[in-house]
């Protein structure tokens, strides 16, 4: 089957605190119908643009759920009662401050009620089984999105706005690997666009569950936590959107955590390398894996902010015009540790990189940024903190006889650190940018454990006790101007 191309389509996903309650819910709808009226962030020439929603759990539900199901698990039955109680009313009583009719608040009040009811249900089984297995807490993990679609849907048909809520678990086919399932792309396609495409023709609104997805035979998956802004990406790039939104509670992707920099700006366009680098390193407006389809189809992405939905945001696009700036930013990640492996026997010896990451990989540990010295004389690598125990390990029993040899004299792990990555991709080919960046620490007396710099050069990456990292990065906002506007 095959469609006409419309003139202009828009997928956009809003977060959880987008949906969080019943005036948030209500201004979501608003930045919808305004989308669709093409009266927001307007295309020149465009009457109506087609929209699709893809919206998260109201925020706190997910964690709620997941608590639940654990307590299912211990045998705590008051607790999982307690749980759905409070989830069922705090849905009703959103509904109830929503301007619906009658009938429509009436017919939502009982879709909720057996959502919960399901949900219950399974955390009753839960507890008989004795085990919560990755596939169960998926499906209960999952019902946060199902009741909030339903809600926002409504919401938009009180508005004039012909919407139908949609669970992803038809259109979003992935593997089975429970917790963060991923894409079977081509059957994706095929289901979404069979699905959606008449729907939107047709003048409808289709509003989606994100982070959920199903199995070819039906099953419910999750995306991994912020699973939802990948949804978006993996939909809008299976109907050829001609952009993508991100709602969330910011304005944008900034130059630093306004928490920390009082003066950080928000970044008007990056490109995809670059925001996937502010992705992977922590900047939280942005899931990491959310770039990669927009990437294929060359999808424009917007990160707007449901709270302000007149400010610009930031554009990521493939090839942004230059401002003036080689740094865009400065982004952090806590919470990790430092594996180092040396001795005086590993220089010279081909192979030791590969042991050492082969037996960090057979643990599922993700490494988030290594250095080695030239000589191979000792390699460290930094791991989320709650890691280190099995790194340590699995690395103690690869070189147990290269320990009795003293070939590998130590394996050791440095806590309480973190990683501070300044991202720019005009900083590949600008001479002293390493060297500005080095002298704002040492001028603050920052001390720097280990550096790292991809081939890419789109980031440099530096390990730094924890207790310095705000420091740090008001001394690398300031001294590449970060603060002025524009940035």
């Amino acid at each position: 089957m095959t469609h006409s191309r419309p003139e202009y389509r828009i997928t956009m996903k809003f977060g959880g605190t987008s949906v969080g309650d019943a005036e948030a819910i209500a201004r979501t709808a608003d930045i919808v119908r305004q989308a669709r009226e093409n009266t927001l962030h307007s295309v020149p020439g465009i009457a109506n643009r087609q929209v699709v929603v893809i919206v998260s759990a109201m925020s706190g539900v997910t964690n709620e759920l997941i608590r639940a199901a654990h307590s299912a698990v211990e045998g705590d039955e008051e607790a999982v009662v307690q749980i759905i109680h409070g989830l069922r009313v705090r849905h009703i009583d959103t509904l109830a401050s929503l301007a619906l009719e009658d009938s429509e608040r009436f017919g939502l009040e009982g879709q909720l009620d057996a959502l919960l009811n399901q949900a219950h249900s399974l955390c009753r089984a839960t507890a008989v089984l004795g085990e919560l297995t990755p596939r169960g807490l998926d499906v209960v993990s999952g019902m946060g999105e199902r009741l909030s679609v339903h809600i926002v849907a409504a919401v938009l048909r009180a508005r004039g706005v012909p919407a139908e809520a949609l669970e992803a678990t038809e259109l979003i086919l992935t593997d089975d690997n429970y917790g963060a399932a991923s894409p079977l792309v081509d059957k994706t396609r095929e289901r979404t666009r069979t699905r959606l495409i008449p729907l939107l023709e047709n003048g409808v609104v289709p509003v989606i569950t994100g982070f959920i997805g199903g199995t070819e035979v039906g099953t419910p998956t999750t995306l991994g936590r912020g699973g939802s802004d990948y949804s978006a990406t993996i939909l809008g790039a299976s109907l050829d959107s001609d952009e993508i939104w991100i709602w969330s509670d910011v304005n944008g992707v900034m130059t630093a955590d306004p928490r920390v920099v009082p003066d950080a700006q928000t970044i008007e366009m990056l490109s995809y390398a670059e925001a996937a680098e502010f992705s992977y390193f922590g900047a939280k407006v942005i899931h990491p894996k959310t770039i990669l389809p927009a990437i294929q189809r060359e999808i424009p992405l917007r990160i707007l902010n449901s709270f302000n939905p007149g400010h610009p945001g930031t554009h990521i696009v493939a090839h942004p015009q230059p401002n003036g700036r080689v740094v865009k930013g400065i982004t952090s990640i806590r919470q990790v540790s430092q594996i180092t492996v040396e001795g005086r026997g590993m220089i010279g010896i081909p192979g030791i990189a590969a042991r050492v990451f082969t037996a960090v990989a057979a643990e599922q540990v993700n490494v988030l940024m290594i250095s080695q010295s030239s000589s191979e004389q000792s390699i460290c690598f930094v791991v989320p903190e709650t890691a280190v125990p099995q790194t340590l390990h699995a690395l103690t029993r690869a070189f147990e006889f290269d320990m009795l040899r003293h070939n590998v004299e130590h394996i050791w792990s440095q806590d309480d650190v973190a990683i501070v990555a300044v991202v720019g991709e005009r900083m590949r080919g600008t001479v002293g940018i390493a060297a500005r960046l080095l002298g704002a620490l040492a001028e603050n007396e920052i001390n720097i454990l280990s550096i790292a710099q991809g081939s890419s050069e789109y980031n440099i990456s530096l390990v730094i006790s924890a207790d310095q990292v705000d420091r740090a990065v008001r001394a690398v906002h300031t001294t590449f101007d970060l603060g002025q506007v524009g940035g």
